[in-house]
C-alpha cells in the first residue's frame, strides 16, 4: 500500500488524545518486581506529550504480577481468590510507583479501576467517560487498570489490550499505543522463526493479521492476537493503533516524531466520523425528542449540541446513553444521538436553560441533552 494511504503515522504529533497501554512483562521486568526505572522513563515521555498539548490516558497492567512478587509467588495461581488477593496487594505498589514518577513532573495521576461491565452498562459507561474527560481537561493523567480485585470471569478471560481499546473508544482517542516486549507484529513468531518480518503498517481491518499473531507470555494474558483484536476494536471509534517495543529507547517520543517504529494499524475512518457512523447505524431508537425551530437550526447549521431548552417534548423508554431520535415539530427526523438523561430526567428539564439543570435534578449534570460528538444529522 502507498505511503499516501498511511499518512497517519506522520501526523501523530497532531493527534491530540493518546491512550498508552503498558504490559505486565515490561512493568515487572518479566516477573522480578516492578521495573521502576522503566516506569519513570515512560512517564517522562508521557510528560513530554502533555507539555506538547496532548491528552494522555495510561492503561497499566502489572497489579497481579507485582502482587505475586510481593507475596513471593513464582507461579501465577489458578485460584480466583488468590489472583484477586495478588491484584489487591500489587495495586498498592503499582499506584505508589506511578504517583512518584508523575510527581517528578509536577503532575497528578488518578487511579481508575474498571471492569468490562462498567463499559457495557450505559449509565456507568457515560459516568466513566465524563470522569476521564474531566481528569484530562484538568491535566491529570488517569491510570486505568482492570479491577481484578472484584471481577470474576474478567480475571480469567480479560486482558488489558482489550481494556485499552475499550478506553480508547470511551474517551474517543485518536491513537492507541500498545507497548509490549516485542518490537511489533511480525509475519510469524520471531522467537521461533528467523524468517519472520516486522509488519510496519497495515489496515486494522486486514483479516490476514490474525494468522500472524501468536500467544501471550507467562505473566501477561495478552499476546499479538489480543493486540490485533484490540486494534480492530479501537478502530470502531476511529482510533489507529501502534504496537511497539516498550524497551526501545524513548519509544513514545520517537513515535510522536513520526519515526517508523513498531507496527501501525490504521483505522479506516477518522474518530468522529466512525463514531457518528456507529450512531447513525442504530435503526432502533429508544425514544423521541421534539425540537423547536431554534434547536433544529442550531443542529443543522451550527454543529451545536442539543440543549434541553430547545426540546418541546420527550417520549419513549430510553435510559442515559441510549440512542434517541430528534424530530422537528412536523415529525420529520432531524438527527439521532446518545441521550445524557433518561426519559424521566428529560421530562424534568424540558425547556430549562443549562444553568437550572442541577437544581431541577438535584445533582451535577452535563449541560447538554446530547453532546455534538454523540449527535449525527440525518
Amino acid at each position: 500500500m502507498s505511503n499516501a494511504q498511511f499518512a497517519g503515522r506522520a501526523e501523530l504529533a497532531q493527534r491530540k488524545r493518546w491512550v498508552v497501554k503498558i504490559g505486565s512483562a515490561l512493568l515487572t521486568n518479566d516477573g522480578t518486581g516492578l521495573n521502576r526505572e522503566g516506569m519513570q522513563g515512560w512517564v517522562d515521555q508521557m510528560a513530554l506529550l502533555l507539555e506538547a498539548g496532548h491528552e494522555v490516558v495510561l492503561v497499566s497492567s502489572g497489579s497481579v504480577a507485582e502482587g505475586m512478587t510481593r507475596l513471593g509467588w513464582s507461579t501465577r495461581p489458578a485460584d480466583l481468590h488468590q489472583l484477586q488477593a495478588a491484584a489487591a496487594v500489587g495495586q498498592m505498589g503499582l499506584v505508589q510507583a506511578y504517583e512518584r514518577a508523575f510527581a517528578r513532573h509536577q503532575r497528578h495521576a488518578a487511579q481508575v479501576l474498571l471492569t468490562h461491565d462498567d463499559l457495557s452498562n450505559r449509565a456507568r459507561y457515560l459516568n466513566a467517560r465524563s470522569t476521564l474527560r474531566t481528569l484530562m481537561e484538568m491535566g491529570v493523567v488517569p491510570v486505568v487498570n482492570e479491577n481484578d480485585t472484584v471481577v470474576t470471569d474478567e480475571i480469567c478471560f480479560g486482558d488489558n489490550d482489550t481494556l485499552g481499546a475499550l478506553v480508547a473508544n470511551l474517551v474517543e482517542a485518536d491513537v492507541l499505543v500498545l507497548l509490549t516486549d516485542q518490537d511489533g507484529l511480525y509475519t510469524a513468531d520471531p522467537r521461533s522463526n528467523p524468517d519472520a518480518k516486522l509488519v510496519s503498517q497495515a489496515w486494522a481491518s486486514d483479516a490476514s493479521l490474525s494468522a500472524m499473531a501468536g500467544g501471550g507470555g507467562v505473566l501477561g494474558r495478552g499476546g499479538m492476537a489480543t493486540k490485533v483484536r484490540a486494534a480492530r476494536l479501537a478502530a470502531r471509534s476511529g482510533a489507529s493503533t501502534l504496537i511497539a517495543g516498550g524497551r526501545v529507547d524513548n519509544v513514545l517520543t520517537r513515535l510522536h516524531g513520526g519515526e517508523a517504529l513498531g507496527t501501525w494499524l490504521q483505522a479506516d475512518a477518522e474518530p468522529v466520523a466512525a463514531r457518528k457512523q456507529w450512531i447513525a447505524g442504530h435503526l432502533q431508537t429508544r425514544g423521541e425528542l421534539v425540537l423547536d425551530d431554534g434547536a433544529v437550526k442550531a443542529l443543522r447549521e451550527g454543529n451545536r449540541s442539543l440543549l434541553p431548552i430547545g426540546i418541546i417534548s420527550a417520549s419513549g423508554h430510553f435510559q442515559r446513553g441510549e440512542v434517541v431520535a430528534c424530530v422537528d415539530e412536523q415529525g420529520i427526523l432531524v438527527a439521532k444521538g446518545l441521550a445524557n438523561f433518561s426519559i424521566g430526567e428529560a421530562r424534568q428539564v424540558l425547556r430549562l436553560p443549562s444553568s437550572r439543570l442541577e437544581q431541577a435534578l438535584g445533582r451535577a449534570v452535563e449541560p447538554e441533552m446530547i453532546h455534538r460528538d454523540n449527535l449525527v444529522i440525518v
